[in-house]
């Protein structure tokens, strides 16, 4: 599977700091059944590479770590169960070993600089993050003029309310989904409405 294939599989990513609140394998049932598969789980809380690797079980759950900022944090994510890893931004040593590993790489980006030097790695897909405090659409749409090869997930101030305009842009495949599940939620049914509406924006 490529990075491609998990940007155009649902037009949401959902982005999740977790707690301790929810059973893991009961989030990513209620994120798939709702129709949103792919699933960040960002490594900012000390119970995340423990669910990561629960939720990775989950039946048509494809699940991915976040937040991994070295070669170290690459290594644990991959042995957790990670099929993707998600960047806050791009650095050589963290570019050349999730290019190493084979593991589809979204790294973060914020300037024209971060773009060049992920396209010396030979990587053309990232993440505009944090999107809307980075200047939020206008900022993209300028960046990704001189790249036209370029495809991104903008992450960072999204909500279902903006999502729609920030997918019409022809540069973005999907947005990050911060707002499906907060470390402080407990109502499964709650996220699953959430996730469902999130199914709609694209």
């Amino acid at each position: 599977m490529t990075i491609d294939d998990l940007m155009n599989m649902a037009p949401v990513i959902p982005v999740l700091v977790l707690g301790d609140e929810l059973d893991p394998a009961a989030l990513a049932e209620t994120l798939v059944a709702a129709g949103l598969p792919v699933i960040e789980v960002t490594l900012r809380t000390p119970w995340a590479l423990d669910a990561l690797h629960t939720m990775a079980g989950v039946t048509g759950a494809i699940v991915g770590a976040g937040t991994v900022r070295d070669p170290k944090m690459l290594d644990e994510a991959i042995d957790a169960g990670a099929k993707f890893i998600v960047a806050p931004g791009l650095t050589e040593p963290l570019g050349r070993a999730a290019i190493a590993s084979g593991v589809p790489f979204l790294p973060g980006i914020a300037t024209a600089g971060d773009i060049m030097r992920g396209l010396d790695m030979g990587l053309t897909r990232f993440k505009f993050f944090p999107a809307e405090a980075s200047g939020g659409r206008p900022a993209l749409k300028a960046l990704s003029g001189p790249f036209p090869e370029l495809r991104f997930c903008p992450t960072g101030g999204i909500r279902l309310e903006n999502a729609p305009d920030w997918l019409a842009l022809e540069a973005v495949s999907c947005v990050g989904g911060t707002w499906i599940a907060g470390p402080e939620d407990r109502d499964l049914a709650a996220i699953g409405a959430r996730a469902r509406a999130a199914t709609e924006v694209g």
